[in-house]
């Protein structure tokens, strides 16, 4: 992952993406299960060059966050799918269906970043929730480049950013 070249298009310079990003890392951490890892990767490198979604599937405590399994859904914004997404309502309904009385929820939601770094953008600000986590993979020409995790620092509607939280399997 590391040997590819990221390009990193001027939006992502500018005042309004620098600001959705905490300066410091989170003391909590995001441990993946490596097939959960692999399979999210895998998903982001099928839906290039279009922006993929899904959840991620596992728990939460105080330190952080265990994922156990990933859940494609359909990104349902077909206008802009190369650079947006929009989780369709249905499948996270069905995803949140079946846990139900399993011990497993939905813990996050994923989403590639199709030529792009895997950092936060202010419309993912605008759609997230506090208390979940949120990879971003960054595909380049089809691999992937880089992984990368984040979490509110507070209710993103009060002024919240997010902040990379640290991950490995």
């Amino acid at each position: 992952m590391s040997d590819i070249s990221i390009p990193v298009p001027e939006r992502f310079l500018n005042k309004a993406y620098l600001d959705v990003i905490h300066t410091q890392e989170s003391e909590q951490c995001c441990v993946f299960a490596a097939s959960a890892l692999k399979d999210m990767q895998s998903i982001a490198e099928r839906g290039y060059p279009d922006e993929i979604c899904g959840l991620l599937v596992g728990a939460a405590n105080t330190d952080g966050w265990q994922v156990v399994d990933v859940r494609q859904v359909t990104n349902i914004n077909e206008e802009r799918a190369a650079d947006r997404f929009q989780l369709d309502p249905a499948g996270y309904q069905s995803v949140d269906s079946e846990l139900r009385g399993s011990g497993k929820e939905i813990i996050g939601v994923f989403h590639s970043h199709p030529d792009c770094p895997a950092k936060p953008s202010p419309t993912d600000l605008t759609s997230a929730w506090e208390g979940f986590v949120y990879p971003i993979v960054s595909v380049v020409q089809g691999s992937v480049a880089e992984v990368h995790c984040w979490v509110l620092t507070d209710d993103a509607q009060m002024g919240g950013k997010f902040q990379k939280l640290p991950h490995h399997t």
